[in-house]
């Protein structure tokens, strides 16, 4: 068994530490560092516990790590996952210090403390603690710390691409992810998707004195925006999620017009939908171009509008007596608390690992209306309450199903 060098770190005073390196996101951000510094932390802490470390970059300077830690004989066990992101959002207009994570009230503040720099303490301390004393558990723990997840993704998608996630066991193996996103210590096993639609209207650029010449692609684009109220009743009319109730679609961008005495030949919309894991993508598209038809071509035929899908993530959801699910409720009840089954209505990267066959949820400390928030906090009580659920989860050892 390797020995620590180092004392088991407080996952409280990990997390301050972990907030005070910052990570914002370079493709948010001008002036954001990105996951370097953040990476090389949690990469020395699990190597000091036993863990063998891949450090893999998507792009340059861009780093998410792959830990693992196999006790007995891996094939004998689950792969038991821990995920979460290093990089976060920007910092301008906060209104606390964002690197200080100060500690006062009961709670840490700073950027990134609730999204979700508790969780990833939470789950490192977690894992290094079952790495030191395994007791009875038998297979293997993989850490998986991301870079890009509020941009693009593009840390996650690239382990899954090179396998990096895949069991040394074999491919038999049975796989079980948590993503210590803020949940409130709520266990939330479904999510929503999004699907960004661009619209390009065309109208005839003219003075703003000759309507007989001109053709305004705003107003062409104002009769997209009320038909909006269709495509809700049609939403609305659809059976509702058991944990996240209906889809619902906004307005995101409008850019248009060159001159107030102009009319513009040109203007450009982008709907955001945010989609339900029945129905998805396929239901908002056809109730768009329905709701188009019906409020916007049939009061103009002649309407000129391009509508494409833009980018999309998918919604995800794992039955709630799902092993994961059960498990992961019994490990919470085993330290005194009774966590709701709740949707995720943001997206989470637990979409992808469903995606890829690997039942997923969200569980972690700190409420997702606090992320991104100007006074980002989150409460030192679920930190340590996550860590003892999480600790227990990896020492159940979920058997194959």
């Amino acid at each position: 068994m390797t020995q620590f060098r180092s004392p088991l770190p407080d996952p409280v005073e990990l997390t301050r530490e972990l907030v005070r390196i910052p990570s914002v996101n370079p493709s948010l951000s001008p002036a954001g560092t990105g996951e370097v510094e953040i990476a090389r932390r949690c990469a020395n802490l699990l190597e000091d516990g036993g863990f063998e470390l891949r450090w893999l970059e998507a792009e340059p300077g861009r780093p998410s790590i792959v830990a693992r830690r196999s006790v007995g004989d891996p094939s004998g066990g689950p792969c038991l996952i821990l995920n979460g992101h290093l990089d976060t959002v920007g910092i301008e207009g906060m209104s606390v210090d964002p690197f200080e994570a100060e500690h006062r009230d009961g709670r840490i503040f700073g950027r990134g403390s609730a999204d979700m720099k508790s969780g990833v303490a939470a789950l490192l301390v977690a894992a290094l603690a079952v790495a030191r004393d395994p007791g009875s558990f038998c297979g293997e723990i993989l850490v998986a710390l991301t870079a890009d997840e509020e941009h693009a993704s593009i840390g996650l998608r690239h382990l899954l691409e090179l396998g990096a996630l895949d069991p040394v066991g074999g491919a038999d193996t049975p796989r079980f992810a948590i993503v210590t996103e803020p949940t409130s210590l709520q266990v939330m096993p479904a999510n929503k998707g999004f699907v960004w639609f661009d619209l390009e209207a065309e109208g005839v650029a003219a003075h703003g004195s000759r309507p007989d010449r001109g053709r305004d692609a705003i107003r062409t684009l104002g009769r997209v925006l009320a038909a909006l109220d269709l495509w809700e009743e049609l939403a609305r009319a659809s059976e509702p999620h058991p944990l996240l109730g209906h889809p619902s679609i906004h307005a995101g961008t409008v850019r248009g017009g060159t001159s107030p005495s102009v009319y513009p030949a040109h203007a450009h919309l982008v709907l955001e939908a945010r989609t339900l894991p029945r129905g998805g993508e396929e239901a908002a598209m056809g109730w768009l171009t329905e709701a188009i038809r019906h409020r916007v071509i049939a009061l103009d035929p002649e309407t000129r509008l391009r509508l494409t899908r833009s980018i999309a993530r998918p919604p995800a959801e794992l039955p709630l007596d799902a092993p994961l699910v059960t498990d992961l409720l019994e490990a919470a009840g085993a330290e005194g608390h009774e966590p709701a089954l709740e949707g995720m209505s943001a997206w989470v990267e637990s979409a992808f690992l469903n995606e890829a066959g690997i039942p997923a949820l969200c569980f972690g400390p700190g409420s997702i209306e606090e992320a991104h928030t100007d006074a980002e906090s989150v409460p030192v009580d679920e930190i340590r309450l996550a860590t003892r659920i999480l600790e227990r989860w990896l020492r159940s050892g979920r058997r194959a199903p």
